[in-house]
C-alpha cells in the first residue's frame, strides 16, 4: 500500500471556495477566478507516495508547491479533496487526532532553521520529543543518536549561534529525525544555504536515506536539486502539477514546452543513468566487433565491451570507454547478468549530439567498416560489410 495518497485536492482562497472548485473543474481558469478575487493556489492535484521514497515536489515562486505541502500534514485543510496517509485519511480527523498524527507520524524541517536560541543544540534536537511528553532521560538519549545521523556529534552542548547555517539546518534536520516520524515534509529546506553547502545537505540527506528509508517530500524550485534527490519528481505550474515521473522521464520526454524550458539546462549527463538508455542486449548479440570478433553470446559481449557498469551508473562515466571502442558498455545487473547494452550512438543521441556516418556505422550490430581504420584510410567508396 502507499504510505501517502493525495486525491484531486484543490486549495482556494477567498470567496465561495466550493463554487470556485465547481467552476475550476468545468475548466475556469486561474486567472479568471483572480479576476474576480478569488485565488486558486492548488488545483487537482493527486499524487502517491511509496514507502521510503523520495517524493520531490517542484516549481517556481506562486506554482502552489508549500500550499500543497501545507495539506499534506493537515495545517492547511483542502477546500476539495483528500489525504490519506497510510491508508487513514487525514482530511477526515478531527482536529485532536490531526494533532496526534502530526506529533508523533509526521515531521517538518523548514526553510529557515526555527532553532531556539536559549536552547542547547541538544535541547533543540529533542524539541518534538518534548512536545510528544517523552520522559527527558530518552529523549535525549534519541535526539544525541539523531545529532551523530545529522554529523552534529560533539555539538550537542553549543548554542545556535555559534553553528553555520549548514550546522544549524542539520540540528533542524535531526529534531525531525528524533520523532523517528514515518513521514518527513521538507520546505525548501535547503535553499537559504550557500551552493556549497546546500550540496553537502544533499549528500546528507541521501546517504541518511540509505540507512533509514523514511518517506520524504521535499519542495524545491531547482530543478537540479529535484534530479538528484527525487526518486519521482511532480512539476507544479500555476497550482497544478503538469507532470510526474522519473528525472530521466522528464529529461526524456518532458510533457509539454513548459516542462521543457526547466529542464533545457540541466546536465544530463550527470542525471541519466545507464540504465535509462539502455538498448537491449539483443541488439548486440550476433554482431561483430571492429576487429572481427563475433559476438554470439551475453558474455561474449560482456568480454568484448570497452566496460561493464550497472544500471545506476551515470552516463557521464560512459564517455571514454564509448570513444576507445565502437563495441557497445555491457549493463549488468546486481547478479552479474547482462541486461543491456549502450552503443556509442545512442550515448549521443540522448546527449542531443550530432553523429557523423561514423558514428551510426561503427554502432550497427552486425557491421564494420573496410578499410584500414588504423591510418584514418577507409575504403574509397565508403563502403560497409557485415562483419564475418
Amino acid at each position: 500500500m502507499s504510505r501517502l495518497q493525495a486525491e484531486h485536492l484543490f486549495m482556494v482562497f477567498g470567496r465561495r471556495p466550493e463554487e470556485a472548485v465547481a467552476r475550476l473543474k468545468q475548466g475556469a481558469g486561474r486567472d479568471q477566478l483572480r479576476g474576480e478575487g478569488t485565488t486558486a493556489a492548488v488545483i487537482d492535484a493527486s499524487f502517491t507516495v511509496e514507502p521510503g521514497q523520495i517524493f520531490v515536489v517542484m516549481g517556481l515562486s506562486g506554482s502552489g508547491k508549500s500550499t500543497l505541502l501545507r495539506m499534506l500534514n493537515g495545517l492547511l485543510e483542502p477546500t476539495s479533496g483528500h489525504v490519506r496517509f497510510d491508508g487513514e485519511d487525514l482530511t477526515e480527523l478531527d482536529p485532536r487526532d490531526l494533532r496526534e498524527v502530526r506529533s508523533k507520524k509526521i515531521s517538518m524541517v523548514f526553510q529557515h532553521f526555527a532553532l531556539f536560541p536559549h536552547r542547547s543544540v541538544l535541547d533543540n534536537a529533542a524539541y518534538g520529543l518534548e512536545v510528544q511528553g517523552v520522559p527527558r532521560e530518552e529523549r535525549l538519549k534519541r535526539a544525541t543518536e539523531a545529532l551523530e545521523l545529522a554529523g552534529l556529534k560533539g555539538w550537542e552542548k553549543s548554542w545556535p549561534d555559534e553553528l553555520s547555517g549548514g550546522m544549524q539546518q542539520r540540528v533542524g534536520l535531526a529534531r525531525a529525525l528524533a520523532t523517528d516520524a514515518d513521514l518527513l515534509l521538507m520546505d525548501e529546506s535547503f535553499s537559504a544555504l550557500d551552493p556549497l553547502i546546500r550540496r553537502d545537505m544533499q549528500d546528507q540527506l541521501l546517504e541518511l536515506q540509505k540507512r533509514l528509508k523514511k518517506t520524504i517530500v521535499f519542495i524545491t524550485h531547482d530543478l537540479n536539486e529535484a534530479m538528484r534527490l527525487g526518486d519521482q519528481i511532480a512539476v507544479m505550474r500555476d497550482g497544478a502539477i503538469v507532470q510526474t515521473g522519473t528525472a530521466e522521464d522528464i529529461l526524456v520526454t518532458p510533457a509539454n514546452d513548459y516542462v521543457a524550458s526547466f529542464t533545457q539546462d540541466v546536465d544530463r549527463s550527470r542525471v541519466l543513468t545507464a540504465g535509462a538508455i539502455m538498448a537491449d542486449p539483443e541488439t548486440a548479440i550476433g554482431s561483430t566487433t571492429a576487429d572481427g570478433r563475433s559476438l554470439r553470446t551475453a558474455q561474449d559481449v560482456i568480454a568484448a565491451a570497452p566496460a561493464t557498469v550497472d544500471e545506476d551508473t551515470p552516463i557521464i562515466e560512459l564517455f571514454t570507454p564509448c570513444s576507445t571502442s565502437s563495441t557497445p558498455v555491457a549493463v549488468t545487473g546486481g547478479d552479474g547478468e547482462l541486461v543491456g547494452v549502450v552503443p556509442r550512438a545512442r550515448l549521443l543521441a540522448v546527449l542531443g549530439e550530432p553523429m557523423t556516418p561514423a558514428d551510426e556505422v561503427a554502432d550497427v550490430p552486425g557491421l564494420v567498416k573496410t578499410g584500414d581504420e588504423s591510418n584514418g584510410k577507409g575504403d574509397a567508396e565508403g563502403k560497409v560489410t557485415a562483419g564475418a
